[in-house]
């Protein structure tokens, strides 16, 4: 019985219907989005039992429950299954509610394993984590350093304000490009002073930022020189774009050859074994 159950789960046929229902089951996920229905509900449902029956047929075509979890796509399927079954009446509170939905729609990651090529990006991403950490670590140091140096040069007075600091605020957000006098301060806080770094990194109207910054000079809201407002911006960008981001690129790059490679290894083997 299990040998025959191994043979079905292992066939050409089992794994193309599988994917067949997940196709279905994605481009409703999509259409709930839009509008509910009972058979739109009930369709669901029948995927979700193909699914549970999906699961229960590995389990028993697997050597052992070790090597069963040993699997993480398993773990995966087996989860979101789980979670699937896990009814919203139980709940009261919406937010639960909006989680256990969001966490359903993830039933769409299930695509990621049947294809090879596929299943090798995510063997790199899960890879590079260690070294993808460290990138992020380090990053997100100098963003930390850089947000504080903007904090101290840039932040524009709030409080205690006299009647000419007052009219040279007015002056600023009427003569500021895209910096309307309801949007915050861009360098008020380490928050924000964070979020306008990753605004520079992406390229999105950093310029502005520091005309916004000249004109504040200008009108003696900051006591900074346009050389240092240039220099901190330029510098920033070049650091972030250049650097820092190709260095996450590069970890992923060296792990996705080392996984070539070893997959060209593997296959190798495979035919020297066979011959």
């Amino acid at each position: 019985m299990k040998q025959r159950i191994k043979n079905i789960v292992e066939s050409t046929f089992f794994e193309k219907f599988i994917i067949l229902i997940i196709l279905i089951n994605c481009f409703f996920i999509g259409v709930e989005t839009y509008t509910t229905s009972t058979l739109i509900t009930t369709i669901q449902l029948f995927c979700l039992i193909i699914f549970t029956f999906e699961v229960v047929f590995r389990f028993t075509a697997s050597d052992s429950f070790k090597s069963y979890i040993n699997e993480p796509w398993n773990i995966f399927d087996l989860s979101i299954v789980i979670i699937c079954f896990i009814p919203e009446s139980l709940f009261e509170n919406a937010t639960t509610i909006t989680t256990i939905r969001v966490l359903r729609v993830f039933r769409v990651l299930r695509l990621l394993k049947f294809n090879e090529e596929i299943k090798l990006i995510v063997s790199v991403l899960a890879k590079s984590m260690k070294s993808l950490f460290y990138n992020i670590l380090f990053f997100l140091i100098f963003m930390y350093l850089f947000s504080v140096i903007g904090v101290t040069l840039f932040q524009l007075p709030k409080k205690n304000l006299d009647n000419q600091q007052q009219k040279a605020l007015a002056e600023y957000y009427s003569q500021s490009p895209n910096s309307p006098i309801n949007s915050p301060d861009p360098y008020g806080n380490l928050s924000e002073t964070s979020f306008t770094l990753f605004r520079i990194l992406t390229g999105e109207d950093w310029t502005d930022i520091r005309y916004n910054l000249l004109i504040a000079n200008k009108l003696n809201l900051i006591n900074v020189s346009s050389t240092v407002i240039t220099s901190y911006h330029v510098i920033w960008y070049v650091i972030s774009a250049f650097l820092l981001l190709n260095l996450l690129v590069g970890a992923i790059i060296n792990n996705y050859q080392i996984l070539m490679l070893e997959n060209h290894e593997n296959k190798k083997k495979e035919k020297n074994e066979n011959r």
